[in-house]
């Protein structure tokens, strides 16, 4: 009956029912509970919108029949919906979930759309509970749903375990018991059966809906699945085996292998199918092959060339079951053939024996059953105690771990065996059979959760496995290494005197405690042992932690001895950034200061507080000069006490090296403290001297701290380099490339010194001082060495000296200044554009311009012109940026919204319109598409970067071209920024007016014939 003839009242009867049906039903699905409970909450709430519009008489429109045509179409989906996943089994709707809460969220927001529909459409009706209507499709149809974290975390880790092929028996294992426990499902093997026949139904179904993905997936998830403990009864399983053992009793014993039927072997690869399938012809194929033969278009019986009337395929179950119980029986006789050649006593049958356990269990994980049924694991066990062969003993360990690995069953019966007490001397051997033996007893020491906490203790009570381990710990094979410390680290939580021991094997964590709380004697002895150990920083922070750090502050206040000893030992802790934040916190700062400091105290002591200072500096400046309060300690005396130590007349290198350090960590990380340094202390003077010490670590210390000087006193630095021999020295530290860190600051203090001091320049290059600071340019270790050397290179880029100017582009500086324009960081882009500005700033009087060229718009057709200079211009002689091919680079760094970046592009662009006429200049800008992305600096540019960009602008709308290309955009910009001469900076807003007015000069000008590029 067509919809137009059923009286809207009963239709709207109709649908609500199915609305409460659809409710009370989905409340009931067992899977994503909450996505269905919105679901069912959504529906009843529709339910009084609809008899709302049955007690107000509903509009008999078409409008309201096509909403409710629609709404009625989507709950019957949502109908469908809970049917489909209801009585599904639990284990596919949990790997779907993410499937189902998506097919949810679409149904509800499909209703949400219908309501909103049939709303809009009874409107007068709906009036009296309209909010409530409105507010019920909004909310329904921007409803998101999600599943559950944890079951998110499942299917996540199921499908990278499936991804990266893990079908390990462990896995399998976890995987079973998460999922199961996930769906409620007790983790017994009679429900997991139950389970998985289910699930195996499901891709039957996949399988006759020829879902061929769905099929692999699920059968992905069962291959996987079956591999557990739990999937398997351990009585059936036994029963299974034996059954097998009878059969093949009636072959001889020497036969290893029942070859397989025709009728086993695939139609078309011919191999033994493991999933079989049938045509409708009766042929029976490999269900992977006949899918390949029909997707490449064939249509006919593989085997007879009859052709198909039908091309689905059904699963061959009773073929399927025929060889399994093939590949089982065959399982038996390689069992039965192992038992003999172990028996035999010849190591190469021992070995080929072994060879053929690990490929049985590897072909099916219920070998590991079987294999233990059958007696195999004891008899290699006992092979493992009486064999002298290694490569035996390796290969048993090998396989034993195969037969244990998360197989609970199997490990206890390990355990409970000899084979335990011959693992644990195995641990000794040589490092191929040791290696095996420790990660076979790794694996006897874990449980599903986690470690076995009563295997744990049974170890811990052999005193020659601590030792074992130990010698593993401690020797070359890092894997052993690092499988016996988590050993180790695990037997120390189970038991303290595990520690003992440990000790006693030379494994150096138990001297920790007897620091803490042993005698004074104890401890001296124990500090000594850490003060002659070398430590990794990762055990240096254990120590830390362990509380070590407070029983040494403890013992500087004791005799020499102690405190010596407790001094030299934090010097190792404080190489530790952890350690450095523990030291602080208990004051220990305070504590090495006053020690350091104080009258009277011997060298050594003096030395030693020198290296912690050094060590708590180093990368942290003064962050951890600070009391136990965290208070930050007055750090002028600090500096002070440290340069008059470089004055005392006792002070060896040894003393001086460690306090210079320690100055410069303080002082490279606080520049109030330079400042201090260089005038309270007289830094300068104080250092300057050290540049000719004869140890090489204080010379480039004292380089270092005068970088950081010359900031604030670069007058005495410059006197003492105009001596004779220190600037010869200088530029050996711009030379020395084995030291970053020194070439930097070389660079950096070079960079410092006043421009002015031609005097000092000219000395520089007749010591090769531009070749030093080009060479850190092409191969400095570090960035900001590199953007010191740029630095440097601005007083030999000095337009007024056009000498050494030359002198910088002979040296080959301008294709490195281009690089770094393209590469570098944005400082050093920035300061190889303002070094390139200052070349270009002198082209325009290095350039001969020819006659011809006065015009800008005409060029010669014979001698190549530069189109900015208007001359012939070169690198070498004229210092132009165009022939050094700088330009599109500079155009560049317009670009990036870098405001450093983009200021010394236009400061140096700007050079191209010096001199007359600045129309070329001009021009030259427009065909390298400059001239558009200066204009966009004026909207997001700092007020530094825009006057320069109006600068420059100025020049460029002299010429008439350039105003008709780019005025109109340009008009639009500079109006905005004219209205700045009232408000904020007025200066930018006359200059934008100035600019303005030449744009203004031309505003009655016919338009320009240059195609407009801009805007």
């Amino acid at each position: 009956m067509a919809m137009e003839l059923i009286p809207v009242g009963t239709i709207l009867a109709v649908l609500t029912n199915q609305v409460i049906k659809t409710a009370v039903a989905a409340k009931d699905v067992l899977i994503e509970k909450e996505s269905f409970k919105v679901l069912s909450k959504h529906l009843f709430d529709i339910e009084p919108v609809l008899k709302e519009l049955q007690l107000q008489e509903l509009n008999d429109s078409q409008a309201a029949r096509l909403a409710l045509e629609s709404l009625e179409a989507d709950v019957k989906k949502a109908n469908n919906l809970v049917d489909k996943y209801k009585n599904r089994a639990r284990f596919y709707l949990l790997v779907k979930c993410r499937y189902i809460v998506k097919e949810v969220q679409d149904v509800t927001r499909d209703i949400g759309r219908s309501l909103a529909a049939l709303s809009l459409a009874n409107t007068e009706v709906l009036s009296r509970i309209s909010d409530q209507v409105n507010r019920l499709h909004n909310e329904m149809q921007r409803v998101e749903f999600e599943t559950s974290n944890s079951r998110l975390q499942i299917v996540d880790k199921l499908n990278q375990g499936l991804k990266d092929q893990k079908l390990d028996h462990g896995f399998a294992n976890d995987m079973l018991e998460e999922i199961a426990r996930a769906v409620g499902v007790p983790v017994e093997p009679s429900e997991i059966s139950k389970e998985l026949a289910s699930f195996r139904r499901e891709k039957e179904e996949a399988a006759n809906r020829k879902e061929r993905a769905e099929v692999l997936f699920l059968e992905q998830i069962i291959e996987l699945l079956s591999r557990a403990d739990a999937a398997r009864d351990y009585e059936e399983v036994k029963k299974q085996y034996l059954q097998r053992v009878q059969v093949i009793e009636r072959y001889d014993e020497k036969e290893e292998y029942i070859q397989p039927l025709n009728s086993f072997l695939c139609r078309i690869c011919r191999n033994v199918m493991v999933d079989p399938v049938s045509l409708c012809t009766g042929t029976t194929c490999e269900r992977a092959a006949i899918e390949a033969w029909l997707d490449n278009g064939a249509r006919t019986d593989p085997e007879t060339g009859e052709v198909l009337e039908d091309t689905s395929l059904r699963s061959n179950l009773p073929l399927r079951q025929s060889i399994e119980e093939w590949r089982e029986l065959n399982y038996c006789l390689n069992i039965r053939s192992s038992n003999a050649k172990l028996l035999s006593g010849v190591d190469s049958s021992v070995e080929e024996a072994l060879s053929q356990m690990q490929g049985l269990m590897r072909d099916n994980s219920i070998n590991k059953d079987w294999i233990s049924i059958g007696g195999l694991t004891d008899i290699i066990i006992s092979i493992l105690g009486s064999s002298h062969n290694k490569d035996v003993k390796r290969k048993i360990l090998i396989t034993l771990k195969d037969v244990v690995e998360g197989h609970a069953r199997n490990k206890e019966r390990v355990i409970e065996s000899k084979g335990w007490d011959h693992i644990i001397r195995c641990l000794g051997r040589d490092s191929s059979t040791s290696k095996a033996a420790v990660e076979l007893l790794y694996e006897l020491l874990q449980e599903r959760s986690g470690w076995n906490v009563s295997v744990c203790r049974k170890l811990s009570q052999q005193c020659s496995a601590i030792l074992f381990l130990v010698t593993l710990l401690k020797g070359a094979l890092m894997e052993s290494a690092e499988t016996a410390e988590k050993i180790m680290m695990k037997l120390f939580e189970i038991d303290e005197e595990n520690i003992s021991h440990a000790a006693k094997s030379g494994w150096y964590k138990p001297l920790i405690d007897r620091i803490i709380q042993g005698s004074e004697s104890s401890r001296i002895s124990m500090v000594r042992t850490i003060v002659n150990m070398q430590f990794v920083d990762l055990n240096l922070k254990l120590l830390g932690e362990e509380g070590l750090i407070p029983p040494l502050l403890e013992m500087v206040s004791g005799n020499v001895d102690s405190r010596d000893l407790s001094l030299s030992a934090l010097v190792k802790l404080s190489g530790c950034h952890a350690n450095k934040e523990l030291i602080a916190a208990a004051g220990g700062v305070p504590l090495v200061l006053k020690l350091m400091f104080s009258p009277h105290v011997h060298t050594f002591t003096v030395v030693k507080c020198s290296e912690i200072l050094e060590k708590l500096s180093e990368d942290d400046g003064i962050k951890f000069f600070v009391d136990e309060d965290g208070a930050q300690l007055e750090l002028e005396p600090i500096i002070t006490n440290l340069l008059a130590l470089q004055q005392k007349p006792n002070s060896g290198q040894n003393v001086r090296r460690p306090a210079l350090h320690a100055l410069l960590g303080l002082c490279r990380f606080e520049a109030g403290l330079v400042k201090k340094a260089v005038l309270t202390a007289n830094g300068v003077s104080l250092v300057l001297p050290l540049l000719d010490d004869s140890d090489s670590e204080i010379r480039e210390t004292a380089i270092s701290l005068l970088f950081l000087f010359s900031q604030h006193e670069p007058q005495g630095v410059v006197e003492y380099l105009l001596k004779p021999r220190r600037l010869e020295a200088l530029v050996g530290f711009l030379e020395n490339d084995e030291k970053g860190d020194v070439q930097m600051a070389a660079a950096g203090l070079l960079a410092n010194l006043p421009k002015s001091e031609r005097a000092l320049t000219m000395k520089l290059i007749e010591f090769n001082g531009i070749d030093a600071i080009l060479n850190i340019l092409r191969n400095g270790r570090t960035m900001e060495a590199k953007e010191n050397a740029l630095s440097a290179l601005f007083r030999f880029s000095d337009p007024t000296n056009l000498e050494s100017q030359r002198i910088l582009v002979e040296g080959g500086a301008y294709p490195l200044l281009v690089n770094f324009l393209r590469a570098g960081s944005v400082p050093a882009k920035a300061r190889a554009a303002a070094l390139i500005g200052n070349l270009s700033t002198s082209s325009p009087k290095l350039t001969v311009v020819s006659e011809s060229a006065s015009c800008w718009c005409f060029r010669p057709s014979r001698a190549p012109l530069c189109l900015a200079h208007g001359g012939i211009c070169s690198v070498a002689s004229t210092f132009c940026l165009l022939e050094a091919n700088a330009l599109s680079d500079l155009v560049k760094l317009l670009h990036g919204e870098v405001h450093a970046t983009a200021y010394e592009a236009i400061q140096t662009l700007s050079t191209l319109l010096e001199g007359s006429p600045p129309q070329r200049g001009a021009n030259v800008l427009h065909v390298a598409d400059a001239i558009k992305p200066i204009l966009d600096t004026l909207t997001w540019g700092t007020d530094s970067l825009k006057e320069e960009a109006l600068g420059l602008l100025e020049k460029v709308f002299v010429s008439k071209e350039m105003v008709e290309h780019y005025g109109s955009a340009a008009r639009l910009l500079l109006v905005g920024l004219t209205g700045r001469a009232v408000h904020e900076n007025g200066h930018i807003g006359r200059k934008a007016a100035k600019v303005l007015a030449l744009l203004e000069r031309y505003s009655r000008s016919s338009t320009s014939l240059l195609p407009v590029q801009y805007g």
